[in-house]
């Protein structure tokens, strides 16, 4: 009797930050189960485009198609960084390195997933956020000295540059009009997997330890994309709290490894990449 062929499976991860040698390890090991099986990689990847390229590289040698969407890390301007660049001009410094090495970015077609679970349409996005997700009552401005008075203020304040626009937060309207643009272009008869680093609406930040953090973690702007662009999965990260939850029917799932200090510290070792369709045979 010969053996049904398996179909190909959809795989996510994120916040690989392969600086940390233990995570190029784990980098290292990450392998589909078959030639056909893609791979969703939901932003922080590294904080160096060298690392990134090398990460990117290991991947799309292993997986047929590799999707990738920059997380802060990705877009930080260090110090000692060669490139110079800063913004969005790194953004697409970034974009040119991908399509290079055949990666699939945000800047792309979005492409058509038929394998276990499809079809539906894989769009990888780019929004960033604007601090929105602060407490009601208070202003931006009150909400960043609550941050400076607990010591809880995100890097991205001294290395995520907005160039050419003014700031973090006009950057991130423009990436979610564009973005809106694209999705209400897609085909309507297809569900779609939406794939951003940080999370599209504000639930998922309710369990940070330092709820300060929250500002740096989305905008309200997409509190209803899972719904309006017919979602039936969410993937992002930036939170390094790897769970599943349920939105209106809507499954979110956080893929991220983190840092060394973090995955080491539960009681089993990060199992990645994560199924995308869980269920799907």
């Amino acid at each position: 009797m010969i053996a049904e062929k398996r179909r190909p499976q959809l795989w996510a991860v994120s916040d690989l930050h392969v600086a940390y040698p233990e995570n190029r390890e784990i980098v290292k090991s990450l392998r589909p189960e078959s030639d056909d099986d893609w791979l969703l990689v939901a932003g922080d990847t590294g904080e160096r485009p060298a690392d990134i390229e090398w990460a990117l590289t290991v991947l799309k040698e292993r997986f047929a198609v590799v999707v990738w969407t920059p997380g802060n890390h990705d877009l930080w301007t260090r110090p000692d960084d060669t490139t110079g660049l800063r913004g969005e001009a790194r953004y697409q410094h970034l974009v040119e390195m991908c399509r290079r090495i055949g990666v699939l970015t945000p800047e792309d077609p979005y492409p058509i997933w038929t394998g276990a679970g499809g079809p539906a349409t894989i769009a990888p996005l780019f929004l960033l956020y604007d601090y929105t997700f602060r407490p009601a009552e208070m202003s931006r401005e009150e909400a960043r000295a609550w941050a400076e008075e607990s010591g809880v203020v995100c890097t991205d304040e001294f290395l995520l540059h907005p160039d050419p626009y003014p700031s973090r937060q006009d950057w991130c309207v423009a990436r979610v009009r564009e973005t809106e643009r694209r999705l209400a272009a897609r085909d309507p008869e297809l569900p779609t997997v939406l794939i951003n680093h940080w999370p599209l609406t504000r639930e998922p930040t309710l369990v940070l330890r330092y709820p300060q953090f929250a500002q740096w973690c989305g905008t309200e702007l997409t509190h209803d994309w899972h719904r309006r662009f017919d979602a039936t999965v969410v993937v992002y990260g930036h939170l390094h709290i790897p769970r599943t939850m349920w939105a209106d029917g809507v499954r979110f799932e956080e893929v991220s490894l983190g840092y060394p200090r973090e995955w080491r510290g539960r009681p089993h070792p990060p199992v990645l990449p994560k199924p995308v369709f869980p269920d799907a045979t």
